[in-house]
């Protein structure tokens, strides 16, 4: 398979009151043509931190240390500030969580669109508007025409979202990248648009990082799951695998947290204790202090990634152990 995107050892940090704190820690996945990878992980645990280190839109207290972020083979660590933007927009897109956000409300859809389309596909004003109605169509927004004199604020939340999407898609991005895109929308206009995704992916035979914690939507869409905890990837294999084999005490646990409705009466099973935040210092594995299976060598060192099955990865000496 053709990869389009690969991060290697990706090490980045926030400072804070001066002193500088790992966000993400060692993390490596790549994304092939016409795959979805999906990141899930409690809130703080990395997964936007991951995508704006890929779109170099981190705040300015945050830096990348250390790592590689190869698109199509090019390393975007070592370009310039000018050539990654050049990157971003036309190589690679990104549907923020929130389109109203990301929509300035005070210009019209069309005006977004063709200027997109102008920057990026560097054609004239009146084509430009013909392929923004074509990609209004193609994402399903009927009377795409009419649409382009609207104002974000005319839209509902599902009709903003897909003309993000069309925005993103206009340029022809080989990696898409998709922030919790449907957390905002009801779960119609949900199931509408992971269809949508779906079925441009084949199209255009990109790539598709999709961030969520929903692990509903990692069911409907993804091909392969990467599971992060506090910064750092401790779980990564097939949807099957994740779902039907999880091997990591927090994979588990996250899996355990959702209720089954099929059953008459279920209970929900939290995980124990709570999310370390950024700036607390834990020795060994970061998921320690909450796991039941702990023992001293958790404590004192981060394990080793291994293969328990072919595709399946797992970071933990329980896992370690089960194998031996």
């Amino acid at each position: 398979m053709e990869k389009v995107l690969e991060v290697n050892n990706l090490v980045a940090t926030f400072t804070i009151n001066k002193k500088e704190y790992e966000v993400l820690r060692d993390i490596s996945f790549s994304i092939n043509k016409n795959e979805t990878l999906c990141v899930v992980g409690e809130s703080g645990c990395g997964k936007s931190v991951t995508t704006l280190c890929i779109m170099d839109l981190l705040p300015n207290n945050g830096r990348v240390v250390s790592g590689s972020i190869s698109l199509n083979g090019t390393d975007l660590t070592k370009l310039s500030k000018k050539e990654r933007n050049s990157y971003r927009g036309k190589k690679m897109g990104m549907i923020f969580q929130e389109p109203m956000t990301a929509l300035n409300p005070l210009l019209t859809i069309g005006y977004q669109l063709c200027e997109n389309i102008m920057l990026h596909r560097g054609l004239d004003k009146k084509e430009a508007k013909k392929l923004a109605v074509e990609y209004l169509e193609k994402v399903g927004i009927a009377q795409a025409e009419s649409r382009l004199k609207q104002y974000p604020f005319q839209l509902s939340g599902g009709l903003r979202q897909r003309v993000l999407i069309a925005m993103v898609l206009s340029a022809q991005p080989d990696l898409l990248i998709a922030d919790e895109p449907t957390t905002a929308l009801d779960v119609t206009i949900q199931k509408q648009v992971l269809t949508l995704l779906n079925d441009l992916k084949k199209e255009m035979s990109a790539g598709i990082l999709f961030i969520t914690h929903d692990l509903g939507v990692v069911a409907e869409i993804a091909d392969r799951v990467i599971v992060l905890y506090s910064g750092r990837k401790v779980e990564e294999g097939s949807v099957a695998q994740i779902f039907k084999n999880p091997k990591h005490p927090y994979t588990i646990g996250l899996m355990n947290a959702v209720p089954n409705v099929d059953l008459d009466e279920f209970e929900i099973q939290p995980i124990p204790g709570t999310f370390p935040n950024l700036t607390e210092e834990i020795k060994g594995c970061r998921f320690n202090p909450r796991c039941k299976y702990a023992h001293s060598r958790c404590f004192e060192e981060v394990p080793c990634t291994i293969e328990v099955e072919p595709g399946h990865f797992v970071s933990c000496y329980k896992a370690e152990e089960e194998m031996q």
